[in-house]
C-alpha cells in the first residue's frame, strides 16, 4: 500500500492523513504538499504510469536514509534535469557482509523526511529547478526480496546480480558481497521505479562504475548521472557514517583526503609513475600512523589503511603508469579503530567512538595534453 506523508506549511489548509500514519507525528500545524511514500511494489508501479503516461520523467536518486548534503545535492541535480524526483530510503542487507555494520548503520527517517521537505521547499522558490521531490520509495524488505531472505554469505543463495571483475577490486576485495548487493538493489530499483535518470556520488567511484558497467551490459533504458563528491569543511568526503566519528577520529581521519591530495599534486606536477605518485600518498598515511602512535591513549585515535589505488577509470585496474589520454583514478580506505580511552567532556560521536568506521575517498586525475 502507499501512503502519503504531507508536509508542513503555514496557512492552514484541508488535509488528509493514510490511516496508518499518526498525526502525532506531525505536530500541530497544519499541512499541505504531499510526498506520496510507497512500501510495496505495485502501487508505486501503478503511481509510475500515471507518469508515464502524462510525458513526466522521473529522476531517481537511491539512498540508504542517514541524508546529509551529498544526497540534497544528488536531488538539486535531479531537480534540474527531470520532472519528478524519487527518492528511494532502503538500508539493503545483501551488502553488508555477515560481520559487518547491518545493524549499527544509522536509521534517521524522522530528519531524512524534515531534510526532504526543506529541500523541496527551497525547489519551489527557486528558479531552473523544473522538479520537485514526488516519492519516496522505502520499501520492506519482504518486497524487495518477494521469494527469499536476503543472503549475505559466498555463493549465498538467492537471484543476484554480479559485475565481475570490477565488484572483486578494490573495495571488493575486503568486502566480497558488497558490489553484489548494490547491483542486486540496484537492478530492482530500476525495474520498480523505471527512471530515465539515476543519481550517484563520485565519493563512491567503484559503484559508480560498476553502475554505469551494469547499465550498459543490461541494456538498462536509463542514463545515470554523476555528481560531484561534497566535502565537510575540514575536507573529509561525506559519508552517512561520518555520524560515528568524533572530535579525535574525525581529525584523524583527514588523513585520507591528505594522502590523495598529495599524490594528486605529483601528477598535476608532471609525475605518471605509480610508485613516484603512491610514495608521497604513503608518506603523509606513515607519518600520521607515527605521530598518532606517539599520543597517549587518551588522546590518539588510530586506523589502518586497507589500500591506495592509482587505477584505470574505466576498468579500475591497477596502471604503471597513468596514461594521459585518459586520466586515473585515485583512490584509498581506511578503518577507524574505536578510540581506546574516552575522556570526560569529549565530542564524541553516535556510539561513543566504539564503533569501527570504514573512510573511502577518491579523487579524479583528469587527462592531460601529451
Amino acid at each position: 500500500m502507499s501512503s502519503t506523508i504531507l508536509l508542513r506549511t503555514w496557512p492552514c489548509t484541508p488535509f488528509k492523513i493514510a490511516r496508518h500514519v499518526s498525526p502525532k507525528s506531525f505536530g500541530s500545524q497544519c499541512l499541505a504538499r504531499a510526498f506520496h511514500v510507497f512500501r510495496d511494489v505495485r502501487p508505486l508501479r501503478e503511481y509510475r504510469r500515471g507518469l508515464l503516461l502524462a510525458g513526466k520523467t522521473v529522476g531517481l536518486v537511491p539512498t540508504m536514509g542517514a541524508l546529509h548534503k551529498g544526497h540534497l545535492s544528488l536531488v538539486r541535480q535531479a531537480a534540474a534535469e527531470n520532472s519528478h524526483i524519487f527518492v528511494s530510503i532502503y538500508v539493503n542487507p545483501t551488502q553488508f557482509g555477515v560481520n559487518e555494520d547491518l545493524d549499527s548503520y544509522p536509521k534517521t527517517w524522522e530528519s531524512d523526511l524534515a531534510m526532504l521537505k526543506e529541500l523541496d521547499a527551497d525547489l519551489e522558490k527557486e528558479p531552473g529547478h523544473a522538479g520537485r521531490i514526488e516519492a519516496i520509495f522505502a520499501p520492506t524488505t519482504k518486497a524487495m526480496y518477494p521469494t527469499l531472505p536476503p543472503d549475505s554469505t559466498l555463493p549465498g543463495t538467492g537471484s543476484f546480480v554480479t559485475i565481475t571483475p570490477l565488484a572483486n577490486l578494490l573495495e571488493g576485495k575486503s568486502r566480497p558481497v558488497f558490489f553484489r548487493g548494490v547491483a542486486t538493489v540496484c537492478t530492482k530499483l530500476f525495474n520498480i521505479i523505471q527512471p530515465e535518470r539515476v543519481y550517484f556520488g563520485q565519493k563512491d567511484v567503484q559503484q559508480t562504475v560498476v553502475i554505469r558497467r551494469m547499465v550498459q551490459d543490461l541494456h538498462m533504458n536509463l542514463e545515470v548521472r554523476i555528481g560531484p563528491t561534497e566535502r565537510e569543511e575540514e575536507g573529509l568526503a561525506m559519508s552517512s557514517r561520518n555520524v560515528y566519528l568524533g572530535e579525535r577520529r574525525r581529525k584523524a581521519g583527514l588523513v585520507l583526503s591528505q594522502a590523495l591530495r598529495t599524490a594528486e599534486a605529483a601528477y598535476n606536477m608532471g609525475t605518471v609513475d605509480r610508485d613516484e605518485i603512491l610514495a608521497v600518498s604513503w608518506d603523509v598515511m606513515n607519518m600520521m600512523q607515527i605521530a598518532q602512535d606517539a599520543y597517549k591513549d587518551t588522546e590518539r585515535a588510530r586506523f589502518e589503511v586497507d589500500y591506495i589505488s592509482l587505477a584505470d577509470p574505466d576498468t579500475l585496474e591497477e596502471v604503471q603508469q597513468v596514461d594521459l589520454a585518459k586520466g586515473a583514478v585515485l583512490s584509498g580506505a581506511i578503518k577507524m579503530l574505536p578510540l581506546e580511552v574516552t575522556k570526560d567532556g569529549e565530542k564524541l560521536g553516535l556510539g561513543e567512538d566504539k564503533v569501527p568506521v570504514r573512510l573511502i575517498d577518491n579523487l579524479i586525475l583528469p587527462p592531460r595534453d601529451t
